[in-house]
């Protein structure tokens, strides 16, 4: 019996938030594998903010997809056909399969990983690349030091509240932001954050002098747009930001860079830009800290898990623009 395979490829480049217009869904028969490759079922895709810009032509730190092209994504599935000799039927599998139901995989980039450890979500939360860039962005490129005061923004999000748990583990300070009180108090009581600040109904600027009176030391920056120019205001001598994202300005069509941008001068502070994939060798070293953190319980997860067919994935990526995501936020097309 031929297998099917549904996929969502990208129709056009979206001009502003991404429209049903945007997407093609096809269907047609799943490759089987040949020597030295696999056939993945795909049963978690991975929805992160990051998609949004990989939809766009032109240069940046990746190539964009396509247009025809399967959408790109992060997955984890089951191997259900194999002709490589390190990959056999039956093993679990992390890798970029993008949004569809079945890979054909050459085993690059791909990782095996136990379900009987952590939930397959987990894989692609804190167990995957949002925990690495959380891992490595604050780590390599904030720098904390015990004691001092570090902020985030969308410290709600797959990114933001891991870095805030590690910045707690590391003795720090640690203050996040986020849209609306169920998320605030999330952060707080969830994921142990000294405060939490709502850009919503709060006056940020206000709220930071008032719980970052010395100054903020390390920003993780997840949002971009006017959060980013209070939190450049409260500075504090050589703070370190480091840039992850701009959500808020995915969608526009004319984005906001930063207005204070001189705090930086003023204060002898540095902006730098955190790509995960630059990290790619100590990967394993990332996910062995942040696994052993997990197991002590000093090391949340928390996942986003909607459950759909492959053709929920672009009502599903909505959710992050929206805001409406906690935690991590996964799509499950399979069980």
């Amino acid at each position: 019996m031929t297998t099917i395979n549904r996929q969502v490829r990208l129709a056009a480049r979206p001009v502003g938030e991404p429209a049903p217009t945007d997407w093609e869904h096809v269907e047609e028969p799943a490759r089987q594998p040949g020597d030295g490759e696999f056939l993945v079922q795909v049963l978690c895709l991975s929805i992160d903010p990051a998609m949004r810009g990989w939809m766009n032509a032109g240069r940046s730190y990746i190539r964009p997809v396509e247009i025809g092209e399967v959408m790109r994504a992060g997955a984890v599935g089951r191997v259900v056909a194999s002709r490589h000799s390190g990959f056999a039927v039956g093993d679990h599998v992390s890798g970029t399969f993008g949004v569809q139901e079945y890979c054909v995989s050459d085993g690059r980039g791909v990782t095996k990983v136990d379900p009987a450890a952590a939930p397959l979500p987990t894989y692609l939360g804190t167990l995957g690349m949002s925990g690495l860039t959380a891992y490595f962005g604050l780590i390599e490129v904030g720098r904390p030091e015990p004691g001092q005061t570090v902020v985030v923004s969308g410290a709600a999000g797959a990114v933001g509240s891991v870095v805030g748990q590690i910045a707690k583990i590391l003795g720090c300070r640690v203050i996040g932001i986020a849209g609306g009180e169920a998320k605030c108090r999330l952060v707080v009581d969830e994921f142990g954050f000294d405060a939490a600040i709502d850009y919503r109904s709060e006056d940020v600027r206000k709220a930071l002098r008032e719980h970052a009176p010395d100054g903020v030391d390390v920003y993780f920056d997840n949002v971009g747009g006017d959060v980013l120019d209070a939190v450049l205001l409260r500075l504090a001598r050589g703070a370190r930001v480091v840039v992850c994202g701009a959500i808020s300005q995915y969608n526009s069509t004319k984005p906001q860079g930063p207005a204070n941008y001189l705090s930086l001068l003023v204060n002898r502070a540095s902006m730098t830009g955190i790509v995960v994939f630059d990290y790619a060798e100590r990967y394993a070293e990332g996910i062995a800290q942040m696994a052993a953190w997990r197991a002590e319980g000093r090391l949340k997860s928390l996942e986003d898990v909607v459950s759909g067919p492959v053709t929920a994935f672009p009502e599903t990526l909505m959710r992050l623009f929206r805001g409406d995501n906690h935690g991590k936020l996964v799509l499950k097309i399979a069980d």
